[in-house]
């Protein structure tokens, strides 16, 4: 699902660039969830960006679903973002003004979905992540737990094949964490998804199909 060929990113130029990644190599297998660990600094974000295709490598290739992301101009990484990839992140990015159904429904009203459709897709995953009861309530009346499995309902909307996920218990106690990421884990088999999630969680290591060990821009285990 996703191929990763000696990445690179750079900060910067001449003696004071920075090297967030340093030739990173890996696949990860259509279905697999794939845990990515690394102190702060080693390049986890820089690196989940490029694969969502947020920002653009200063060298090497990545390929989604066989689809190399360096032929694609920004209408085309606008729609593999929309279409394809469905991103979780560690503040949640869930819309105050509205409700948790709403919220779920914002990428299925860009792709123009059917009304009947959208609101039928919306019950089914709050239903999925335990929130059938609060589907009127905004993000301000839940909890930080409840939040963050809106965000991932919301992430599913579009029926994505890979979901991105930086730090997604960060802000969350370690009991509502494992909750959360117990979860995703049962997401990604229910959905049919690829999940790549950059954490320093040991329960969702302990979860995931796979762990790859990014320190310093490198990885040093697979």
């Amino acid at each position: 699902m996703v191929e990763v060929v000696d990445l690179r990113k750079s900060f910067g130029s001449g003696p004071t660039a920075v090297h967030a990644l340093r030739g990173v190599s890996f696949t990860v297998r259509r279905g697999e969830l794939t845990a990515l660990k690394g102190r702060s600094g080693s390049g986890k974000t820089t690196l989940l960006n490029l694969v969502g295709g947020l920002d653009r490598p200063s060298g090497g290739q990545i390929r989604i679903d066989g689809r190399d992301l360096a032929e694609l101009g920004e209408d085309g990484l606008l729609e593999l973002r929309r279409d394809r990839i469905g991103f979780v992140f560690q503040s949640f990015g869930l819309l105050p003004i509205l409700t948790a159904a709403e919220n779920v429904g914002v990428p299925m009203r860009l792709c123009r979905t059917p009304v009947a459709e959208r609101e039928e897709r919306v019950r089914e995953l709050l239903a999925l992540v335990g929130l059938a009861d609060h589907a009127q309530q905004r993000p301000g009346e839940l909890s930080g737990g409840q939040q963050q499995r809106v965000a991932i309902a919301r992430a599913l909307a579009n029926r994505p094949e890979l979901i991105i996920a930086d730090e997604p218990t960060g802000q969350l106690d370690s009991d509502t964490g494992r909750s959360v990421m117990r979860l995703l884990r049962a997401v990604v088999r229910s959905e049919g998804v690829t999940a790549l999630v950059a954490t320093h969680d040991p329960t969702l290591m302990e979860l995931a199909d796979r762990v790859l060990d990014l320190r310093d821009g490198q990885i040093v285990s697979d």
